[in-house]
């Protein structure tokens, strides 16, 4: 259900062509894609299209290209992903010298010990406590100057390729008014 039926490489064509043919200035197609890039680095799963939108409108870019730069986090980016955003946060909020906890984020059975219905609402503020110092907060600090450059970055590339294929569509299709024209000067 997550892997393309194809392969990677012919859907990651297939999206680069999808956002290069929008029919948006330059600046807006790279404004989208930036936006999902940037989106795709937050912690915050499955509210990364609703983010790419708000920003995309914050910057004035299209919203497709939006949703189409979210897939920047894939089931194959989004291990080194997360691994990044973790060890960039925990750079920004406790130093160099703060130690990762070799133990690891909670493990699902530590995290469902006990039951809601039980032990009431404070069960769940709990377990959100339980996640938030040592795994959401280092991410979420991390996934911002991260989001930031690799949006930066997103936005450059498409900035030059949208301008790119745009030109080249433009010579493309005066040579072919020239050509009909002539055709239909000559008939």
């Amino acid at each position: 259900m997550l892997w393309p039926r194809r392969s990677w490489v012919r859907s990651g064509k297939y999206v680069a062509k999808r956002i290069l043919r929008l029919t948006a200035s330059p600046h807006a197609i790279a404004a989208g894609v930036g936006a999902g890039v940037f989106a795709s680095f937050t912690p915050l799963f499955g509210f990364h299209f609703l983010l790419a939108f708000t920003i995309a409108y914050l910057v004035a870019g299209n919203f497709l290209a939006a949703a189409l730069g979210t897939f920047f986090g894939n089931p194959l980016t989004f291990p080194f992903i997360w691994a990044s955003t973790y060890k960039t946060g925990n750079f920004i909020l406790y130093g160099p010298s703060a130690k990762i906890d070799e133990t690891g984020p909670p493990t699902l059975e530590a995290l469902s010990t006990g039951g809601m219905f039980e032990h009431g609402f404070g069960f769940l503020l709990t377990r959100v406590e339980n996640i938030w110092h040592p795994l959401f907060k280092p991410m979420l600090v991390g996934s911002f100057p991260l989001g930031v450059t690799f949006g930066i970055i997103a936005y450059v590339l498409t900035r030059w390729a949208a301008g790119v294929f745009k030109e080249a569509r433009r010579r493309q299709l005066q040579k072919r008014a020239q050509r009909e024209g002539r055709d239909a000067v000559a008939g």
